[in-house]
């Protein structure tokens, strides 16, 4: 028994050793190559903001600036980590070798990750869409919060996050209405109506919406003449996070005015009359 407790003190007794000479002998290459990686992780990310910053200024949106940053932060910190690795005498070469081996190998065991990090880098160059976008796909739809290379994230009106796998928004059918988004409405008026002074009416009332974008100019017509009623349609765009409020304000607004002027929206009738023998 205590032959055995002698050869565990003398193991320990040589793993300490090994360690307090490891510490003398490297300890001022271990402090220099902790002092170049904090600069480095510094550094790159100082220069990272720059590039972000330089880009956006140039015109090129905040998607791809983005991507531009993190390729350029990326780069330096595998720069500053050879450097330092290099600074405590250990070669990179097995290191290279080994990554690639791994990468291999795990190409194959996360192909469906591969193909969402393809698709994002796909959809940052291409920009089918942008960051601020309002998009539809794969039956959901919202305003675009971030893009990153495996996922896109939106948040819809009622503010909840949806995240979508890149790989389901690339070759799949995308409706982008930017910023702002196409509301149709239709109103139906009796035919005694003025018909010219409904359509002035309807055009002065969603000229004065705030919710209307005056950007795109409003339209309003005659589109159908149903059994009751003349039938008009307005055409107005909006914010796109904001469309179903819009939705309220303006029919609302519209509901006013023509009750303010006494134009008669009809509503169905049935007359019934009953035979007698």
């Amino acid at each position: 028994m205590e032959k055995e407790i002698k050869q565990e003190l003398a193991q320990l007794q040589v793993v300490y050793e090994t360690i307090i000479n490891f510490f003398i002998n490297y300890s001022f290459q271990l402090i220099g190559a902790l002092i170049v990686l904090l600069i480095g992780l510094f550094i790159a990310k100082k220069v990272a903001r720059v590039v972000q910053k330089m880009c956006e200024s140039k015109g090129l949106d905040i998607t791809l600036s983005r991507f531009l940053a993190n390729i350029v932060k990326i780069a330096l910190v595998t720069m500053v980590v050879i450097i330092c690795l290099s600074k405590l005498g250990i070669s990179v070469t097995p290191f290279l070798a080994a990554i690639g081996a791994i990468s291999l190998g795990a190409g194959l065991a996360v192909q469906g990750l591969l193909s969402n990090y393809g698709a994002g880098l796909n959809i940052i160059l291409t920009r089918p869409f942008v960051v601020g976008d309002t998009i539809q796909v794969q039956g959901v739809g919202g305003y675009v919060k971030d893009i990153l290379l495996a996922y896109t994230i939106i948040v819809t009106e009622d503010d909840v996050e949806i995240t979508i796998p890149n790989k389901h928004i690339i070759g799949e059918i995308l409706h982008n209405s930017h910023e702002v988004s196409l509301l149709e409405l239709s109103i139906g008026v009796s035919y005694a109506s003025d018909m010219d002074k409904v359509t002035q009416l309807l055009q002065e009332t969603v000229d004065k919406s705030p919710e209307v974008e005056q950007s795109k100019k409003p339209m309003v017509g005659i589109v159908g003449f149903g059994d009751s009623s003349v039938d008009f349609e307005v055409r107005v765009w909006t914010k796109s996070d904001n469309i179903n409020a819009a939705k309220f304000s303006v029919n609302k607004a519209i509901w006013d005015a023509l009750k303010q002027n006494n134009i008669e929206i009809p509503f169905p009738q049935r007359e019934v009359k009953l035979l007698q023998e």
